[in-house]
């Protein structure tokens, strides 16, 4: 592989892992309230945060194009504060990243929390535990599988995500040319052989991920017995 390539890879990885660190930020809460929430709405809320399981990443990709765009109200203000544009940058294919991987982190950790026991809560709470003390030292320690789960599956969604970044960020090299973009450029060039050490690293990486989350469903179930 080229210098190039090698490039592709690390700024992958550097997408993931900036946008499964906001991704965790943001969803712990927004999963914690789905999870306690009542109200009939419920439904259309997690229905939203589940649209881009279904939506195709180029739909996903056109209407964020257009947010980000500095015709947009979005997009000009980011350039008003920042100088710089959000469509065709790094921030703007992590925030993509962010919205495309969200019902990923999101979900598990919302699952996770709705079978956690609500006596725990309330047991804490009556000791004289308050609600901020009670999420960090009860719910967080008893959810860290669901946790492990979402990253795991927001970091992997991240590595092989295409459409949503293509539309985006286009292919600019060491700005937002990432693995799956480099992938289609040497197949489109007939060079299949780059491609392949390229796919290679793909799906190495793609598979250690599966691995670990594995072990670990399977280290916890080992320590329970």
């Amino acid at each position: 592989m080229t210098g190039s390539d090698w490039q592709a890879v690390f700024l992958t990885l550097q997408l993931a892992a900036i946008s499964t660190g906001i991704l965790l930020v943001i969803g712990i809460p927004m999963a914690w309230w789905i999870s306690r929430m009542q109200s009939r709405f419920k439904v259309v809320l997690e229905s939203i945060i589940a649209l881009p399981i279904v939506l195709p990443p180029t739909v996903l990709g056109f209407y964020l194009l257009i947010m980000f765009s500095p015709n947009s109200a979005v997009g000009s203000a980011w350039v008003s504060i920042t100088g710089s544009t959000l469509a065709f940058s790094f921030t703007g294919i992590v925030l993509g990243s962010v919205i495309y991987s969200l019902p990923f982190v999101v979900q598990p950790i919302q699952s996770a929390m709705e079978q956690m026991q609500q006596g725990y809560w309330e047991a804490a709470g009556s000791l004289g535990a308050n609600k901020i003390d009670r999420f960090f030292t009860l719910v967080l320690p008893m959810v860290w599988k669901g946790l492990l789960i979402g990253a795991g599956l927001g970091f992997a969604h991240t590595l092989g995500e295409f459409g949503v970044v293509l539309m985006i960020g286009g292919n600019l090299p060491g700005e937002t040319r990432v693995l799956s973009i480099a992938i289609f450029e040497h197949v489109e060039a007939f060079e299949y052989e780059r491609a392949h050490w390229l796919s290679a690293v793909a799906l190495i990486l793609s598979f250690t991920m599966l691995v670990l989350l594995y072990s670990t469903q399977k280290q916890s179930l080992w320590v329970k017995k």
